[in-house]
């Protein structure tokens, strides 16, 4: 295994915060093949009991360090190889501690395309320039008569000295002190504007909100940033980034002007031509590179906050369930699933105008629950949804069923992908989309995992971040939830186990196939048996997969299998069983910790045994809990200012909150009425999928706009 950099576990230290040891420790792990939950859940003695926030933080950081290491050999390499490398510039870019410090001491070496400094050495300016960049004497054009020359196309003294300058912008623009020091400028003082590009002055209403703004750059926030590039590249906006030119200009006086004489004014023109020319576009391109990717961050950062939520909301459980996807033209789907989530039954039903019945559709669904004995029925909130649901609750079972508004983003993308093919080649995407919403309700994540979380509807700006740290953040939220929860070795989905440590996609379907081949696993040591499982992917895999028809009762548990012995020494010592420890409080209670740590096993990782013992494979989402709108309210139109009313939050975003409180348009909770004090982070205040009662502010009926707010309705999140 390659050695870790002892000056990489520096760096990370000095912008954690986290010891070197666990530092060193945790990147030793990771660089062995263990996954982020593995760590964080089973290595809490090695790491010092870092979290997954720390640990994906210093996998990050590695990553960037290694890419940056990568790029100093190779511009190590470049500069060696033309003959250029001294040992004062290799030790400074051995030093450099960032991607664009190391790019300034490469510029002067990088291969040029045709310029007009390279234009004007060719003409044998060079020497002149050096003359004039000494700024010595009173007379530069007396300097340049010597290299008037018609036949190297130098034809005037001008000439002469328009090529010096050339040549002198381009020493100026690759000078690195130079390009910090403005950097520095760029990054604490530069002005943000926008204005509207030529000619889309009464073109683009959404963007019109900075056809005429500015503001500090650092001091932008993400999605404003986010916003605003997008106008610029859908060509509504223009954007400029730069300090005040006089900051800037005072930068370069005071680096390169001598005095006041000749020479110093021509260095002084060119001077102000490297800055418009050369240096103010190639940092104002950096400073825009980072302001996308601090704002990309921080988009991704929200976008996965709120997909841990949805992915971790409430299951109902193994019911027996009736799922609608609405509709008012083409009718309602209604398909009935058992309570492992299997098809049973499917039909569509017209119980909307135009050409629907609710008498007969009514019918039609109580003796659907009657036949497949229906627990619960799931009602996709889309189109003719909330419809749907007033119709539902009007009919009189004969036994208790729920009835429950489901979020059905994304299932249309489920009922055209492969994967609802795969499952379901016989029938079509409205019956995959039904299928999905009833089991969304029985279990999110189980279900989720088979969209792209792109496709989930919880984020803002997706497709404008970078899509590969998106995918790399939300695959990280993906494994982090599916892990926390566990996995049922015999009724897991392909597309679940893809997600559990160690396993990833071939595995995955290893384990189905090996399923469907010799019956369901009886233990997890069977795991082993599953071929190209070897010990490695068990080591990562076996503590997060649950085998509950296993006779040993720490398989169904979140004990890892390494751990065993020490349980089972636990029950020994007290002439017990591991089933009686599970059962009894008594026995765990007489359990002293401090006796069985060992090198191996410290008291953190006891004390999480002791936390599943007494609550095996417990399940870290909340329990169920029904939530219904308002009957009296179906669309906008029933809405009315200073109406108090139930919803459920949709989306959370930088700027505030959406809610749905039942008339297919999520209203807007701006971030100043989230609560009654400054709010800097709406994550603070509201969770994805919580239920809030909401005053309605103001409806915009033709815009589909609505604003309303949550501290004037009386409720204050916790």
């Amino acid at each position: 295994m390659e050695e870790i950099s002892q000056k990489h576990i520096e760096q990370i230290t000095k912008a954690t915060g986290i010891p070197s040891w666990g530092v060193s420790k945790t990147a030793g792990l990771l660089r062995s093949g263990a996954t982020v939950p593995f760590i964080s859940r089973y290595r809490k003695e090695v790491t010092g009991s870092l979290d997954e926030v720390q640990i994906t933080t210093i996998r990050d950081l590695l990553a960037r360090l290694e890419e940056l290491d990568k790029r100093r050999e190779a511009i190590l390499a470049s500069v060696e190889e033309q003959g250029f490398l001294t040992a004062e510039l290799e030790q400074a870019i051995r030093e450099a501690a960032s991607m664009s410090v190391l790019e300034d001491l490469y510029l002067p070496y990088r291969p040029k395309r045709r310029t007009k400094a390279t234009m004007a050495i060719a003409r044998g300016l060079e020497p002149l320039a050096k003359i004039i960049m000494a700024q010595g004497g009173d007379d530069a054009a007396q300097r340049a008569q010597p290299f008037v020359d018609p036949s190297k196309d130098v034809p005037t003294v001008e000439d002469a000295l328009a090529g010096a300058r050339d040549i002198i912008a381009e020493w100026v623009n690759e000078d690195s002190r130079l390009r910090g020091r403005l950097r520095q400028l760029m990054e604490r003082d530069a002005i943000l504007v926008s204005r509207p590009a030529k000619g889309k002055e009464e073109e683009g209403d959404k963007y019109k909100a900075w056809f005429d703004w500015s503001e500090k750059a650092r001091e932008a926030p993400s999605h404003r940033v986010l916003a605003m590039l997008r106008g610029e590249k859908e060509g509504f906006l223009k954007l400029q980034v730069s300090p005040e030119e006089e900051a800037a200009r005072a930068v370069l006086e005071k680096m390169y002007i001598k005095n006041d004489g000749a020479c110093a004014r021509q260095v002084l023109a060119a001077l102000h031509d490297a800055y418009k020319r050369l240096l103010l576009p190639s940092l104002e391109t950096e400073l825009r590179n980072k302001m996308k990717e601090k704002a990309d961050r921080k988009a991704i950062e929200v976008f996965g906050d709120n997909l841990r939520q949805l992915l971790l909301a409430p299951p109902l459980g193994q019911k027996r369930i009736l799922a609608i996807d609405p509709g008012f033209k083409t009718g309602c789907k209604v398909v009935c699933l058992d309570e492992g989530g299997r098809l049973l039954h499917n039909e569509t039903i017209y119980p909307h105008p135009p050409a629907g019945k609710k008498g007969p559709a009514m019918a039609k669904v109580h003796s659907l629950v009657d036949a497949y004995r229906i627990d619960a029925i799931a009602i996709g909130n889309g189109t003719a949804g909330r419809e749907t649901e007033h119709m539902v609750r009007r009919i009189r079972f004969d036994r208790d069923v729920m009835a429950v508004m489901v979020n059905e983003s994304g299932a249309s993308v489920y009922s055209a992908s492969d994967v609802a093919r795969e499952e379901f080649p016989d029938y079509d995407v409205t019956v995959r989309g039904a299928v999905s919403i009833g089991r969304r309700l029985a279990d999110p994540l189980a279900e989720l995992v088979k969209i792209d979380p792109k496709s989930i509807g919880v984020g803002q700006y997706q497709h404008d971040v970078d899509q590969k740290m998106l995918k790399q953040a939300l695959d990280d939220v993906v494994m982090s939830c599916v892990n926390a929860v566990g996995v049922e070795a015999n009724t897991a989905s392909r597309q679940l186990l893809t997600y559990v440590s160690g396993i990833g996609p071939a595995l995955a379907a290893s384990i189905v196939t090996y399923r469907d081949e010799n019956g369901p696993v009886k233990s997890r040591r069977q795991l082993l048996e599953i071929p190209r499982l070897g010990a490695k992917a068990f080591e990562q895999s076996a503590g997060f997969i649950r085998v509950n028809q296993s006779g040993n009762p720490l398989d169904k548990s979140a004990v890892h299998p390494e751990s065993y012995p020490l349980v089972e020494q636990m029950a020994r010592d007290l002439g017990a069983t591991i089933h009686d420890l599970m059962t009894d409080k008594r026995l765990r209670q007489q359990i002293q910790l401090e006796k069985y740590v060992n090198e191996q096993t410290g008291l953190p990782t006891l004390k999480d045994i002791m936390q599943e013992l007494t609550r095996p494979g417990r399940d870290p989402r909340q329990s169920f809990d029904v939530f219904e709108f308002d009957k009296n309210i179906m669309k906008m139109a029933d809405l009315r200012e200073g109406m108090v009313l139930p919803g459920i939050v949709t989306n959370i975003t930088a700027f505030g909150a959406f809610v749905d409180i039942g008339v297919h348009q999520d209203g807007l909770v701006h971030i100043s009425h989230l609560a009654g004090r400054f709010v800097r982070n709406p994550a603070e205040i509201v969770k994805l999928n919580q239920k809030v009662n909401v005053k309605v502010l103001s409806v915009d009926i033709e815009r589909k706009r609505i604003s309303l707010s949550i501290k004037e309705a009386g409720e204050q999140p916790s």
